[in-house]
């Protein structure tokens, strides 16, 4: 295995996208998240922590310096370990809201993810030292409404897609949408498939997900990892998972087993969308599709 770049966050990249709306670009690199620092007139929202304690620690910094005596709050677009594994830092500093359905993920897959990110490198073992999974102070229902003094904060779950605690941050007065990893621009879409192990992303619920937030219409959407640009980034990723789903389908269909269909569809998206960085997500993105089709085949028989 090729080793991963130190996924350090560089604060000093931070860049001023609306009005007291700041992103802290990941700039290309692996397991480091693009961070929101979102202000009003009483307190500051951060979006994901980067992973491990001195990455936050960085990013608390840095948002105590934005907030100048406002109050902190943290959210998390979704339970993996690069977005929500630097939360501890927070405590006593900010309050800490998920969704419940990513509280239910922190609490029965966190310590898993958390060795299986371990096991990545040394580099990235590193990073995880004295980390623990994290428990948020406020677990809500349904939508929340963050009211920062002046600009209120849509904090949203989507159901399931990427995970199934996913969570979108909308700031409507800026036209800002944070998506976490259910968009990426410059690679292949992120399906965690490990079975046994973890099979809660869905390709079908995911572009169910899309096709909800591609008609709300943001003006600028913030992927987990990639360029900040406008709606494009989630029609792009739609259109990937549509054309992931078609090639990997037509071939089930056909009766060709998983590995075969694997080897193919990675053939020729590599060859569509040379450029893309992730093509290790191909298979177990066709591995998914495959489970799904059948699911569907064996409701319909």
């Amino acid at each position: 295995m090729t080793e991963l770049t130190d996924p350090a966050v560089h604060v000093a990249h931070a860049e001023e996208i609306a009005p007291d709306l700041l992103v802290i670009p990941n700039r290309g690199v692996d397991l480091v998240p693009n961070i929101g620092v979102v202000g009003g007139a009483e307190a500051v929202l951060v979006v994901d922590t980067g992973i491990g304690t001195a990455n936050a620690a960085k990013v608390l910094a840095f948002a105590a310096s934005v907030a100048k005596g406002r109050r902190l709050y943290l959210t998390t677009t979704h339970f993996h370990p690069e977005h929500a594994f630097g939360a501890q830092v927070f405590a006593g500093e900010a309050t800490y809201l998920v969704n419940r359905e990513q509280a239910d993920d922190l609490a029965a897959k966190g310590a898993g993810y958390l060795e299986m990110f371990r096991g990545l490198g040394p580099v990235v073992a590193s990073r995880l030292e004295g980390v623990r999974v994290p428990a948020p102070d406020v677990v809500y229902d349904g939508a929340y409404d963050l009211d920062l003094g002046g600009r209120t904060v849509r904090l949203r779950p989507t159901g399931r897609g990427h995970t199934p605690g996913d969570q979108v941050v909308e700031v409507p007065d800026a036209g800002v949408l944070f998506t976490g990893d259910l968009a990426e621009t410059g690679q292949f879409a992120i399906l965690p498939w490990f079975p046994p192990h973890d099979t809660d992303v869905t390709a079908v619920g995911w572009l169910a997900v899309l096709d909800r937030l591609v008609s709300d219409g943001p003006r600028v959407v913030v992927p987990g990892h990639g360029e900040v640009g406008g709606t494009e980034v989630l029609t792009d990723v739609r259109a990937y998972l549509r054309e992931l789903r078609d090639e990997t389908w037509r071939r089930r269909a056909s009766g060709l087993e998983v590995d075969d269909i694997a080897a193919e569809v990675r053939s020729v998206l590599v060859e569509r969308h040379p450029e893309w960085a992730g093509q290790e997500w191909i298979e177990p993105g066709v591995g998914c599709l495959c489970a799904e089709h059948d699911a569907q085949a064996a409701a319909r028989s």
